[in-house]
């Protein structure tokens, strides 16, 4: 798996596909929080508060994901390399893990210079330090988990099709269903239940600064089973 995490890795910062990624999720997040006028606008609000980041943060990962994600294993249909690394004395599980785990981290590595957001309303606020720092770490550990469930729908996507315009797309469909789908049918039809199907709710409860077990297992949940799903999806395409 390390071989391939590093392979993985090693790709995203060889080519401009991973200063690419990050400066893209930066320079989004940094014009809606400082430069745009509107709701998400930090200046404008009034208050030392981060919550328009952790608002605005997911809907741009739903599309910036899948971009990372799309070339996984639809590249190594295409190249029909696929095969070969099939053949390799690694399991298929582990394959997967190499792949999630490669894209995963670049995720991560975007969100790290996030954190001068911190910093920098740390020091705007009256006086200065008036953040709620438990709420902000809650927030930064739910856009991790619900960076890591794009992730796994984004790798079993891409095990779907060898053209990556295609895999995209399912990408961002599935991200888009599991996000506010649950939470939009639950609203026609009045199910409570249902609600917690979605991502949204158990990322709006880990924004709140309380880590509960439910919103960590539901997460982990979504990840495993999106991986399980490619790895039968690579054993078929044997």
């Amino acid at each position: 798996m390390l071989a391939i995490l590093k392979k993985e890795i090693n790709s995203f910062f060889v080519s401009p596909i991973g200063y690419l990624v990050i400066a893209v999720f930066l320079i989004l997040n940094s014009l809606f929080l400082w430069v745009f006028k509107g709701e998400f606008n930090i200046l404008n609000f009034g208050f030392a508060d981060l919550s328009a980041f952790f608002l605005l943060a997911p809907w741009v990962l739903i599309f910036l994901i899948p971009a990372v994600t799309m070339r996984s294993f639809a590249d190594e249909k295409k190249q029909g390399t696929l095969e070969l690394l099939l053949t390799k004395p690694i399991s298929k599980f582990n394959l997967v893990l190499g792949k999630f785990f490669g894209s995963l981290i670049l995720i991560i590595i975007a969100l790290l210079p996030t954190l001068l957001y911190v910093y920098t309303v740390y020091q705007l606020g009256n006086p200065t330090g008036n953040l709620d720092v438990g709420s902000v770490i809650g927030s930064y550990f739910g856009l991790i988990f619900l960076a890591a469930a794009y992730t796994a729908i984004g790798v079993f996507s891409s095990s779907l099709s060898s053209n990556q315009i295609v895999v995209f797309i399912y990408a961002v469909l599935i991200c888009l269903f599991f996000y506010i789908g649950f939470e939009g049918i639950a609203e026609l039809n009045s199910s409570f239940y249902l609600d917690k199907l979605g991502m949204s709710l158990h990322y709006k409860s880990m924004s709140r600064g309380v880590l509960d077990s439910r919103d960590l297992v539901y997460f982990l949940s979504i990840t495993l089973f999106f991986l399980a799903l490619t790895k039968l999806k690579i054993n078929t395409s044997k």
